[in-house]
C-alpha cells in the first residue's frame, strides 16, 4: 500500500493512470482506489477518483498508526501533503485558514496560519525524516520571530508560534511554543483555548 500513494493525484486519476505509476495491477488498483472512497478519502465521478489537499498524508498517518516504517512512508510524501493536512484540520474546526503567507522587511514565510476568536496559531510545519535538538530548537526560535514579525505587521492581532510535525511520539514544548505530532494536531487544537496560558503568546505591545 505504501507505493500506492504515489498514485494518489489531487487532479483525478483513472484506474489506469494509477496502475501505471503504481506498478499495481488494474484490479487491485480498482480495489485500492474504491476502498478510499469508501472511507471517506477521496470522490469518484465518471470513472476518475479525486482527491484533496492532505489526502495523501491521512492516507500515510492511519498507515503509521497500523505499523508501516515511517522510513518507507517518508519517501512517498512530500511538504505540501503535510501542510494540506494541517490546514484542512484547521478549517474542520471553523478557523480562517492562510497557506504560505509571506512577510517582508525582512523576508519571511509562514506555512499555515489559522484564525478563530481573535486568535492566530501560527504554524511551521516540519516533514523531516530525522533532527536533532540543536535544529528543533532553532525552528523553535525562528518561529517566534516569524510570529513577532506577524503581529507587528498586523495590528491588534494575538499569535501563538506552533511546530507541527511528523514523526514526534507526543507534545512537548520548547521556550513555551508546542511541538505537536499531526496525528495529535486535531486533538491540540481542540484543547487549545484551554491551554492557552501554558504557551508563549504574543502580541502587540
Amino acid at each position: 500500500m505504501i507505493i500506492g500513494l504515489k498514485g494518489i493525484i489531487i487532479d483525478g486519476v483513472s484506474v489506469k493512470d494509477f496502475s501505471a505509476v503504481t506498478k499495481i495491477n488494474p484490479i487491485d488498483s480498482k480495489i485500492i482506489l474504491d476502498d478510499l472512497v469508501k472511507n471517506n478519502i477521496g470522490m469518484k465521478k465518471n470513472n476518475f477518483y479525486y482527491f484533496e489537499d492532505g489526502d495523501k498524508l491521512k492516507i500515510a498517518i492511519s498507515m503509521l498508526e497500523h505499523g508501516f516504517p515511517i522510513d518507507e512512508i517518508s519517501i512517498v510524501l512530500d511538504w505540501r501533503d503535510f501542510e494540506g493536512l494541517t490546514a484542512e484540520i484547521l478549517s474542520s474546526k471553523d478557523f480562517a485558514v492562510i497557506k504560505n503567507m509571506f512577510l517582508t522587511k525582512p523576508k519571511m514565510e509562514i506555512d499555515v496560519i489559522g484564525i478563530r476568536l481573535g486568535i492566530a496559531i501560527l504554524i511551521d510545519c516540519k516533514h523531516w525524516k530525522q533532527h536533532s535538538p540543536s535544529s528543533l530548537n532553532n525552528a523553535v526560535k525562528k518561529q517566534i520571530q516569524r510570529t513577532r514579525q506577524y503581529v507587528v505587521k498586523t495590528p491588534g492581532s494575538i499569535a501563538v508560534p506552533v511546530i507541527v510535525t511528523l514523526y514526534n511520539d507526543r507534545i512537548n514544548f520548547i521556550d513555551k511554543v508546542p511541538i505537536v505530532p499531526i496525528f495529535q494536531f486535531s486533538s491540540f487544537i481542540d484543547e487549545f483555548y484551554g491551554n492557552l496560558d501554558q504557551m508563549n503568546t504574543i502580541e502587540t505591545d
